[in-house]
């Protein structure tokens, strides 16, 4: 008797994926478990061809699987992805296809630096860092007169949480030391839900107007487009503190920055509207600002849990078993528009 062809497994990924030797590991184990290609398209034209010859795609969200495009794959039956919007998700589900998607092994590393980003704009750690490396600091002399009195404790604080997904449910788990009065917004999650990582469901505007450190977790969906807008910008008590390591689809950047001018406002950011950041962008020469090049789920280990993720995920196909990271129709509410 023939020996059964084993399931073929298109990877499509970023070459340095393949570079990479943290990787290697998660690339052996689904070697074992299918026929591997290993492709980097970016484009429809380009992995047509090696979509049609798999049974199973692993992939980031790009190219996107069009209607159009999956009619020409008559042999695939699983999506894995590290994300996916919601009309590629749609598109792939009514195609009838098993789809993983394991965006939340982002979450981790996300909530670490928004917390590190709020630590940094309340306790100023990298101003303290770049003065003491030029040689400009300022030691105290006359104590307490000439301690900075916008140079902040967490501890105690009022923090508004806005999306209470993954990120902000991690976040919630890493200021529980700190004892802050912690708020959130999200229409999408139960009130018990907060209720068991120590927040209380708050109307936005209220959460705006009530909290010392906002940070802002929320999915850009065509639902959070502006979000945070001009008048929870207003809203916003003077020298609060915004942290955005969600998407700037979710602020009103042009109001931020007017705020952020007149002085009376701090804001945090790993997100931009143009990435990378232009060299004259008036938010550069802004003091009040702490910027980071959207590095907050970059550590190597997201990636490693990611593909990990992906891996247990195709096994579990492979064996006739659920998911734990399956995605299903009335899931797509929570997937970027």
């Amino acid at each position: 008797m023939a020996e059964r062809e084993k399931t073929r497994l298109l990877v499509n990924l970023p070459s340095g994926v393949f570079r990479c030797p943290s990787l290697k590991g998660v690339l052996r184990r689904l070697a074992r478990l299918a026929t591997l290609r290993k492709r980097s398209h970016n484009t429809a034209e380009e992995i047509a061809k090696d979509l049609a010859w798999a049974d199973a795609v692993l992939m980031w969200a790009w190219p996107p699987l069009t209607r159009e495009l999956l009619a020409t794959c008559p042999r695939l039956r699983f999506a894995g992805h590290i994300n996916l919007a919601q009309a590629g998700a749609r598109a792939e589900l009514e195609h009838g296809l098993v789809v993983s998607e394991a965006r939340h092994g982002w979450s981790p590393a996300v909530a670490e630096l928004a917390l590190g980003l709020t630590l940094c704009g309340l306790r100023k750690i990298s101003d303290y860092h770049a003065a003491m490396r030029a040689g400009t600091e300022h030691w105290v002399r006359d104590f307490p007169a000439d301690i900075d009195p916008q140079e902040r404790q967490l501890t105690g604080r009022s923090v508004g949480i806005v999306g209470f997904g993954g990120i902000g449910r991690r976040l919630a788990e890493l200021l529980e030391p700190f004892h802050v009065h912690l708020r959130a917004y999200d229409p999408y999650v139960p009130k018990v839900v907060a209720e068991r990582y120590g927040a209380r469901l708050v109307p936005l505007m209220e959460l705006a107007r009530t909290s010392e450190v906002v940070v802002l977790c929320a999915a850009n969906t065509a639902e959070t487009k502006s979000l945070f807008g001009r008048k929870e910008i207003a809203a916003l008590p003077k020298n609060a503190l915004l942290v955005n390591i969600g998407r700037a689809w979710l602020v009103d950047m042009a109001a931020l920055t007017k705020r952020l001018e007149k002085g009376d406002l701090f804001a945090a950011l790993d997100v931009f509207e143009k990435e990378p950041l232009p060299l004259d962008s008036p938010l550069r020469r802004l003091e009040n600002a702490w910027l980071t090049p959207h590095r907050a789920g970059a550590p190597i280990e997201s990636v490693v849990r990611i593909l990990n993720w992906l891996a247990d995920d195709f096994e579990a196909f492979l064996g006739g078993q659920p998911l734990q990271h399956g995605l299903t129709l009335d899931m797509l509410h929570c997937l970027h528009g």
